[in-house]
């Protein structure tokens, strides 16, 4: 099953939500584990086990294994083994940009089928343009895989750059929306599944109309636009609000979410995140 089917059966099955799987210091500490590439391993497995049946995908953050050198990367490829046989789609939290062959052969590494680091889709920037990203759309293309290009993220630092315009009058935020859009409307795969291949990075802690994102598109013959949506639970974003933070974009929305469930007793884990499924697709429905 691609990427894009896999998360068009999710979201018909009303699962919207993703678990995060942040092996922060803090965390393995909580779990009584060791802040090693081994005990991030532990840490990866048990998630995957807990997320298994109830969310739409596990999103590991590359960077809390990376510190650990190759040790890490072994790990990292354990638990993608157990993603893969549990049944839940990878999203790699690698946040990746280049230019040219360079994004290419991230994509490569991330998104090929055969890869030792091969998930479902990939983050990426588009600080040089979304054309720069092209080599990973050709792999989206050909096999299946998903890509979320970040649009307008929380971090205050960002919306100087994010909500700056183009020469078209555009906002940097919306264009990246706007190109998403286009890509998915001339993709064969996700018009046959009625969901994207691309989507897009928005955090539930803002004011999308800030960065002039339309939430009320009428999607017409276009698929579903896939929303990778950081924010609801310990940072601050209220669920019962979703459908007024995303509008209509809502129907694609994924509530990525890590400390807000990891947190906590680690033998609880499977019903935190059960519970939280619940609550997310109860609020999108």
């Amino acid at each position: 099953m691609t990427f894009v089917q896999a998360l068009a059966a999710g979201l018909k099955q009303g699962k919207h939500l993703c678990v995060g799987i942040d092996p922060h210091r803090f965390l393995l500490q909580e779990w009584g584990l060791n802040d090693t590439a081994q005990g991030a391993c532990d840490f990866g497995l048990r998630v995957v086990e807990a997320a298994a049946g109830a969310a739409v995908a596990v999103k590991p953050q590359i960077a809390f294994f990376e510190r650990f050198g190759s040790a890490g990367y072994r790990a990292l490829e354990q638990v993608f083994a157990a993603a893969r046989e549990a049944g839940l789609p990878i999203i790699a939290d690698v946040k990746r940009g280049d230019i040219g062959s360079t994004f290419a052969a991230y994509a490569e590494a991330w998104l090929m089928p055969g890869s030792p680091l091969e998930a479902d889709a990939m983050t990426a920037v588009a600080y040089q343009g979304f054309g720069s990203l092209n080599g990973g759309l050709e792999l989206v293309r050909e096999h299946g895989k998903g890509l979320f290009v970040l649009a307008a993220t929380s971090n205050p630092e960002a919306r100087t750059l994010q909500q700056a315009r183009r020469a078209d009058n555009l906002t940097v935020a919306s264009s990246i929306v706007r190109e998403a859009q286009q890509f998915n409307a001339a993709d064969e795969l996700a018009l046959t599944a009625g969901v994207g291949a691309v989507g897009v990075v928005l955090g539930a802690t803002l004011q999308l109309a800030d960065f002039e994102i339309d939430t009320a598109l009428s999607r017409g013959e276009h698929p579903i636009l896939p929303i990778l949506a950081p924010g609801f639970g310990a940072q601050g974003a209220k669920l019962e609000r979703a459908k007024d933070i995303f509008g209509s974009l809502a129907e694609g929305l994924i509530s990525n979410e890590s400390r807000g469930v990891l947190a906590g007793d680690p033998d609880r884990l499977a019903e935190r995140v059960r519970v939280r499924a619940a609550e997310v697709g109860e609020a999108l429905s």
